[in-house]
């Protein structure tokens, strides 16, 4: 046998001066089969799986010797073009993808967006609004419409009274009864443009129009509060119709009765089950979720909060729905930072703000790699996409012709033929201007390619990302690899188990004797004698199934046990076998009962006996001897001058 191809590198050096390209603080500190590792990534795993928390703690050489076996067996892999095959493709890939999530958007903008969030929760703002509506594919004429109408309201509230204005112009269907008032709201109650108009605008002022997915608003703050906290309340409804006064009429007198019972003394959450309208509620004894601010329609969050201790309960309240007799369950202020943190970062991923982190990141990308637009070939599109849809086949013609740069950065530029190409395969929008159309794709297109190329940089730029990538791309190889070679084949070679077996079988040595064999329950005299001489004449593995096809059918007429036993394992078996002191006592239903099979006193008759140690031992045989055979094969140098200066944890 050759002997491994393991050499110090520093008897090398005069050979090896160009064979690596090495960074200068990060030197090379072993190459396996050619490929370099660098003292950074040893460095990484090394202290990674010999922290202080680690079970079984390596020293430096010791983990040398099972580092170069683990990469080895990587290299392996690749030579049997695991690497290249669609699985390992597509697993790793799907690693790779999480692994980059968090590298690509500015956490700092994420960080600032929850910050800003809990702030305006511990504050409540009372405003009212001015709606003028823009329908989603809204045309540039009806853009312009609702433009005018906005303009045309901000230019009466300067004279005259903000209701009046809300009643005259705006499309909220609400205004009607509020007269634009919505009452106070709380981070997450409204669209975060207007969310931020309304936190960002004085108290007794009007707002400048503000653009949302809705329309445009115009937004009056009337007053502010420290935030009320939440409170869990539960409810007696009855609905009525505001319209039909007799209806409500009588839907009052109920509601009253009701009030009447729990002041009382019946109980609340009885008369909620039996007579509250609101089902969802009535089947948990009336009980609501927790809400703040802006969260239930004023009347009965009004009331709601001005229930001060718990177990208060208010009269009758009327809103727009009906009548509510209300129940303070429990109260809570404003959570923790901490506290709140994971709430807050789950509801901005589900609006508006959870895009900012992303464009604020986009945005630096295009400052780092020098992002360069050329406008006039832009204006080429909207020109052509003027009076058109994105799928019109005369615009898609007439961009096909298009082939000048578009924009640029890092040293790759991106034309227009480039961007017809993504027009083509992404044509849905809800903007119906042509210039918004095109700045709308555009960004998009923008987004992804930056983020593409960016992605292709995360291993050069973070050392965190490419160790922890690296360690999943060699992760799954060495698991594939290792169970080619040693697992699946260890678990399905019976020739190797067997002579493998014969070879160490006194090293599975029992300490008690075994009975290996059956245990046979029969139900009746005629069905014991069958079953003796259907075990007598038949070979070992047929037995079991003669048993059951020839003498069971609708009804079990013989029932079997078959294993190794030792003493206390079971009962027939003490007895019959070991001959223990206790006598077994057949059921009614078995009443007949035989053993067949032999007493192993020492010694496992054969692999199967002891299946489980027999395989692992076996595996661990299989993988010495393949370390081996890979030691042979692949070269590995090792630079102990740099080995020496690995820092320890």
């Amino acid at each position: 046998m050759k002997a491994p191809k393991v050499v110090l590198f520093s008897a090398l050096v005069s050979a090896s001066c160009g064979l690596f390209a090495q960074a200068e603080n990060d030197p090379v500190i072993m190459t396996i089969n050619g490929n370099p590792v660098t003292k950074s990534e040893f460095e990484y795993i090394y202290n990674k799986n010999n922290s202080a928390n680690s079970i079984d703690k390596k020293t430096l050489d010791e983990y040398v010797d099972l580092f170069v076996n683990f990469k080895l067996k990587v290299e392996e892999a690749k030579a049997q073009g695991i690497d290249t095959t669609a699985a390992f493709v597509k697993e790793y890939n799907g690693y790779r993808a999480q692994l980059a999530k968090p590298y690509l958007v500015d956490n700092t903008a994420d960080e600032a967006l929850v910050k800003e969030a809990y702030e305006r929760m511990k504050e409540d703002v009372d405003v009212s609004h001015i709606l003028v509506r823009v329908a989603p594919g809204a045309t540039a004429a009806d853009t312009l419409a609702a433009w005018n109408k906005i303009m045309e309201a901000e230019k009466r509230l300067a004279k005259e009274d903000f209701e009046k204005v809300a009643r005259d112009l705006s499309e909220d269907p609400s205004v009607a009864d509020n007269g634009g008032h919505i009452g106070w709201i709380s981070a997450f109650n409204t669209i975060y443009p207007f969310e931020t108009r309304a936190y960002n605008t004085p108290v007794g002022t009007v707002s400048a129009p503000v653009r949302t997915v809705v329309g445009y608003h115009i937004i009056k703050v009337h007053n502010r509060r420290p935030s009320q906290g939440e409170v869990l309340t539960a409810h007696i409804m009855l609905f009525t119709d505001r319209a039909d006064e007799a209806k409500n009429a009588t839907v009052k007198t109920r509601i009253d009765s009701l009030y009447a019972r729990v002041q009382a003394g019946d109980d609340f959450g009885k008369l909620a089950t039996e007579f509250s309208e609101d089902r969802g509620s009535a089947m948990r004894n009336g009980e609501l979720p927790w809400f703040g601010t802006g969260r239930m329609v004023p009347e009965f969050e009004q009331a709601a909060f001005a229930l001060k201790e718990k177990g208060d309960v208010s009269e009758p309240i009327r809103s727009q729905f009906g009548w509510h007799i209300i129940k303070l369950l429990d109260k809570r202020g404003v959570a923790s930072f901490d506290d709140a943190k994971a709430d807050i970062e789950r509801k901005i991923k589900r609006d508006e703000r959870g895009k900012a982190g992303q464009v604020a990141f986009v945005k630096g990308l295009k400052k780092e790699y020098d992002f360069r637009l050329e406008q006039p070939a832009v204006d080429e599109f909207v020109t052509l996409l003027d009076g058109k849809q994105l799928n019109d086949s005369s615009f898609r013609h007439a961009v096909a012709a298009l082939d000048k740069p578009l924009f640029s950065f890092a040293g790759k530029q991106y034309t227009q033929a480039d961007f017809a190409a993504y027009l083509k395969a992404n044509m849905h929008s809800t903007k119906t201007i042509a210039s918004e159309v095109i700045a709308e794709k555009l960004d998009a297109f923008e987004t992804k390619e930056l983020l593409a190329y960016e992605d292709t940089q995360l291993a050069r730029k973070h050392a965190d990302f490419r160790f922890l990538s690296q360690e999943y791309y060699d992760g799954i190889l060495l698991f594939e690899v290792s169970n080619r070679e040693v697992w699946e084949k260890a678990s399905k070679d019976t020739t190797g188990l067997t002579a493998f077996f014969k070879a160490h079988r006194k090293d599975y040595a029992w300490d008690k004797p075994h009975y290996k064999g059956r245990v046979i329950y029969c139900k009746d005299e005629p069905t014991l004698k069958a079953a003796q001489s259907i075990v007598k004449r038949s070979e070992t593995d047929s037995i079991d199934k003669y048993l059951r096809t020839r003498l069971n059918d609708s009804i079990q007429y013989v029932k079997i046990e078959k294993g190794l036993f030792v003493e206390g394992d079971n009962p027939v078996v003490d007895d019959k076998v070991f001959k223990s002191k206790e006598k077994y006592v057949p059921t009614e239903e078995y009443p007949y009962v035989f053993v067949s099979g032999k007493l192993l006193k020492k010694l496992p008759e054969d692999y199967t006996d002891v299946r489980g140690l027999v395989t692992a031992d076996y595996q661990t045989y299989l993988e010495e001897e393949w370390v081996k055979h890979l030691r042979e094969k692949y070269p590995v140098v090792i630079d102990e001058e740099v080995l020496a200066t690995v820092k320890q944890n």
